[in-house]
């Protein structure tokens, strides 16, 4: 596109995260981005309940969250939904690769999160990049059956 801007894949985010206030912060961060912050939950049942309500594009989600399921629980929800997860945590899973989009390791600041949604919409439209620091992409697996 010459002399325009490139156009947003991630319009849409659900956060899913167990600290209030750094889920407050990522809110703030996304919609100063122009990103529609869909909602933002700290368990996996209010995840699954916001995904059934509206679109989404992403889910950011710690990996511990309030309650007996996990992040990890909503990734394989997220995967079989077709959904990108990014994983944003102290602790990612072993697995995270099978799992998610990509890990951004806690601590970061606010100009890492937006240079990682930044990194991950290029990414989903298939465009080269160099990650910001704390930001660990995974190859993108395309459906077989699509």
């Amino acid at each position: 596109m010459l002399f325009g801007k490139r156009k947003r894949i991630v319009k849409r985010v659900l956060i899913i995260e167990d600290e209030p206030l750094t889920a407050f912060d990522n809110e703030v961060i996304l919609r100063d981005c122009d990103i529609d912050v869909v909602a933002t939950h700290d368990d996996f049942e209010e995840a699954l309940a916001a995904l059934d309500r509206a679109p989404v594009d992403l889910i950011l989600s710690d990996v511990r969250l309030r309650g007996d399921r996990t992040g990890i629980d909503l990734a394989h929800e997220a995967k079989k939904r077709g959904i990108p997860l990014l994983f944003i945590t102290g602790y990612p899973p072993d697995n995270a690769h099978e799992l998610a989009i990509g890990c951004l390791m806690k601590p970061y600041n606010d100009r890492t999160l937006r240079a990682a949604i930044d990194a991950i919409d290029r990414h989903l439209g298939g465009e080269p990049g160099k990650p910001p620091k704390g930001l660990q992409l995974f190859p993108l697996v395309r459906d077989e059956k699509a």
